[in-house]
């Protein structure tokens, strides 16, 4: 089965075309600026060179288009048909309590997505447009969708209330929801794998670390806690979202600065994290370097990351009375070194020791870096979300035939 994972946002749209027989992945690529008459549409199909096109993409019905015709395109394309493509998966963030699982698209399914934009306003409605644009452009192809929140519907009442009046998760589902749940999930799972242990014998902390990020308490194969919340606010310190912090600091700087909701709410998500403190990037490459050439606002921005992030792991330790296993995924936690050393240096209470020289390599691979004598195994496992949309989509399409 050729099946494509799509994942849209606002005025873009990633794609990966996949061959099931093998989980080769065909071709894969990214249309932006959608709404513009410049929108590019970058195509890279397996073994053959990137192609690149600028033109007028106003909708995402028009994008998805077009890239199917770079999948057919007898230059740079994969397929002779259109008609190859035999199911679509979509990457959706934010799936409430409704979906525990990936799930195939129908009218009710979509409804349910439409009523959870309050939840997610910035990434819901993007992923309607995007199933709704491969409905007009691949009409009668089933349509599954994967949910960020899935994984962590396990999670137990105690971990996922808020100490604050039930009315409000009764009336309003004011709850933890978490995020990244499919890049979680892929990660453990390729972690017993690698290591050749059931999964459901492991405690697992994955950090899932990038401008975005969330680390999660995996026990068992299942979700036990997770670092974000209602929103991605919640948790750690990011490239511009500020993480936990007191709740009155919202009301306390609103008086005083005389805010209105929507500029406390930007602040927090758009003006915080590593870029509030260095004072000038989001980007961890950026805060080392400043760090390296003594930058004191780089190194404390650094400092306090590392803190925070290093908190969260400990807490989860305790909480899963133990680990085995920590995994460091995404774009920080694949290729920062600096990151993962100051991190582990500091768990050895935990028994967790680090090899310096396999910790600085770089493969692209699943990797182990603490030394045999470590007490646990510390991996680095780069994320595959498409994948894991992939596996969902070929396994509910081939359950519903």
């Amino acid at each position: 089965m050729k099946l494509l994972v799509i994942n849209a946002g606002s005025s873009s749209v990633k794609y990966q075309l996949y061959d099931m027989t093998d989980e080769s992945v065909l071709a894969k690529g990214l249309v932006e600026r959608i709404g513009m008459d410049s929108s590019i549409l970058t195509h890279k199909p397996t073994g053959k060179e990137e192609v690149t096109e600028v033109s007028e993409i106003l909708e995402h019905t028009t994008a998805i288009r077009k890239v199917l015709d770079k999948l057919i395109d007898k230059e740079c394309g994969v397929l002779a048909s259109v008609d190859e493509i035999q199911a679509v998966g979509h990457r959706v963030v934010h799936g409430g309590e409704v979906f525990k699982g990936s799930a195939l698209v129908t009218g009710e399914v979509k409804s349910e997505i439409r009523r959870l934009f309050d939840l997610a306003p910035l990434h819901n409605p993007p992923a309607v447009l995007g199933i709704t644009a491969a409905e007009k452009n691949m009409p009668g192809v089933p349509q599954v969708v994967a949910f960020d929140t899935a994984f962590h519907q396990t999670m137990e009442e105690k971990v996922f209330l808020y100490p604050i009046p039930k009315v409000l998760y009764k009336k309003h589902h004011v709850r933890r929801y978490g995020a990244h749940g499919t890049s979680h999930e892929y990660v453990s799972k390729v972690a017993a794998e690698y290591l050749d242990r059931p999964l459901e014998d492991l405690k697992i902390i994955t950090c899932h670390i990038g401008n975005g990020g969330s680390l999660t308490a995996v026990k068992g194969g299942v979700s036990m806690d997770t670092s974000m919340g209602l929103t991605p606010l919640e948790g750690l310190m990011m490239g511009t979202r500020s993480g936990d912090l007191d709740p009155a600091v919202v009301t306390f700087v609103m008086n005083k600065e005389e805010l209105s909701l929507s500029e406390v709410n930007s602040m927090l998500n758009k003006h915080s994290g590593l870029l509030a403190i260095s004072g000038s990037s989001s980007d961890m490459r950026d805060i080392t370097d400043g760090m390296a050439e003594g930058d004191p606002n780089a190194t404390l921005a650094f400092e306090m990351y590392e803190y925070r992030l290093r908190k969260y792991i400990g807490s989860y330790a305790a909480a899963m009375d133990g680990v085995d296993v920590i995994v460091f995924t995404a774009g920080i936690g694949e290729n920062s070194v600096v990151v993962r050393e100051k991190v582990c240096e500091n768990l050895t209470y935990l028994g967790v020791e680090v090899d310096p020289e396999l910790n600085k390599i770089r493969s692209g691979e699943p990797r182990r870096i603490s030394t045999p004598n470590s007490k646990v195994e510390v991996l680095v496992i780069p994320t595959n979300e498409e994948l894991m949309i992939a596996r969902d989509t070929y396994r509910i399409v081939q359950e519903n035939q």
